[in-house]
């Protein structure tokens, strides 16, 4: 905030002098004379205090000179006199610089994607009711030109227009806090200000896995898929068939189904990843999977569901309009294709498989993922929970009263 106050001249009848023997000459109480106007205090996001002269006596004009500097986020003044651009790292240059940090990491170019959403990618004029402003867009439009100006109540405002529901919006936070703590290390912050930012609370309920009549129906809705031209059982129909079987029983994530090279496929195992400690992954294939394979018209000599040309991001995007087509031709409200990998755990899970065998299958980082989303399924725990319950029950002096007083007769 600026505040406007009259510096007085000697001579000026408000020019004084203390007991102390010290000038008083900017009593800012008295305005009613025609010495120059100064400007005090701190413009918003700025930490440098201003205190200077804005070359006029005339009130209204020093008003419209703080109300264009507080709107810019600069002092505005012409001339000589005017004071120089303040100086900082830019915003633009920090998410290129962390942009940059992240692709040396050798990221994937989905993960790349998201930040870029985040931190610089500006919205077409029709997509502005739509989609979230990027941190560089909205920097942009509130007059935020560096990283010294964005603090708590700046990200505050920012995560306010975001439009992306609770679990996205999660993620998105985590990404900026990401961001944060480049900022930090570099001591470009003082602090990592998005750290103090709470996440928003997720309703969204987790995806149930496929039931067996619904698994039978997408592969029956496969053969009524038409092709270009309209026609049923082209190659497309078989293609797609085998692609719901592969994801089904692979545990893999659309976008590997879909670039699935025909390589990774030996004798009736699929390679899935190799793990940190270098230990390959398979994950076994029932026989009538590997068949289909071996008798899918190939998109090309090394995918089957790919030609590899363009991007992975593009080819998923195929798929899912695919699943979603396949989906409304089973009669399936709101299928994900994330309910294969789903449906694979919790089949495991539920046949006693271990959860730290089944994170493996599902290439988790840590089995703290897998139970965070699985945990309700598993058999062992189940099991054990209900035991101790029972043991519980077992020493309840008030239950083995009225175990007595109910026994039934022999």
């Amino acid at each position: 905030m600026l505040i406007l106050y009259r510096r007085h001249k000697q001579g000026c009848k408000h020019y004084t002098v203390t007991a102390a023997g010290r000038t008083n000459s900017n009593a800012r109480g008295n305005n009613n004379c025609r010495c120059p106007i100064w400007v005090d205090g701190f413009l918003a996001g700025g930490r440098k205090r201003i205190n200077k002269s804005l070359k006029t006596a005339n009130w209204t004009k020093a008003n419209e000179i703080v109300r264009d500097s507080e709107i810019a986020g600069r002092l505005m003044l012409d001339g000589p006199d005017a004071p120089e651009e303040p100086t900082g790292v830019l915003v633009r240059k920090a998410c290129d610089d962390f942009l940059a940090d992240l692709k040396a990491q050798h990221l994937a170019e989905s993960t790349m994607k998201k930040y870029r959403v985040l931190l610089i990618n500006h919205r077409k004029p029709e997509d502005v009711e739509k989609y979230s402003p990027s941190l560089d867009e909205f920097c942009g439009v509130n007059g935020i030109k560096f990283v010294h100006q964005i603090n708590t109540p700046v990200l505050v405002k920012f995560r306010g227009e975001w439009k992306d529901a609770g679990l996205s919006g999660g993620k998105k936070l985590e990404r900026l806090r990401s961001f944060g703590r480049f900022l930090f290390d570099l001591e470009w912050w003082p602090q990592n200000f998005a750290l103090r930012i709470k996440k928003p609370k997720d309703d969204s309920k987790p995806t149930m896995p496929f039931t067996h009549d619904q698994v039978k129906a997408l592969l029956d809705a496969c053969c009524r898929l038409p092709d270009w031209h309209g026609k049923l059982d082209q190659e497309n129909s078989k293609r797609a068939r085998t692609f719901m079987l592969l994801a089904r029983y692979s545990a893999l994530r659309m976008c590997d189904v879909a670039s699935c090279a025909v390589d990774r496929l030996e004798g009736n195992r699929l390679f899935l990843y190799t793990q940190k400690t270098g230990v390959p992954v398979y994950m076994p294939l029932p026989d009538f999977v590997v068949a289909a394979l071996e008798t899918c018209p190939r998109k090309s000599e090394k995918y089957w569901f790919w030609t590899g040309t363009g991007t992975k991001d593009t080819l998923t995007g195929n798929w899912r309009r695919t699943f979603r087509t396949i989906c409304k031709l089973a009669g399936i409200v709101g299928g994900h294709e994330h309910q294969f990998r789903d449906t694979l755990a919790i089949v495991a899970l539920q046949a006693g498989v271990p959860i730290d065998r089944v994170s493996v299958l599902l290439g988790h980082k840590s089995v703290r993922v897998t139970e965070k989303h699985y945990a309700p399924w598993v058999l062992s725990r189940q099991t054990q929970v209900e035991a101790d319950v029972t043991s519980v029950w077992q020493n309840d002096p008030i239950v083995q009263m009225e175990a007595l007083r109910t026994k039934r007769p022999k």
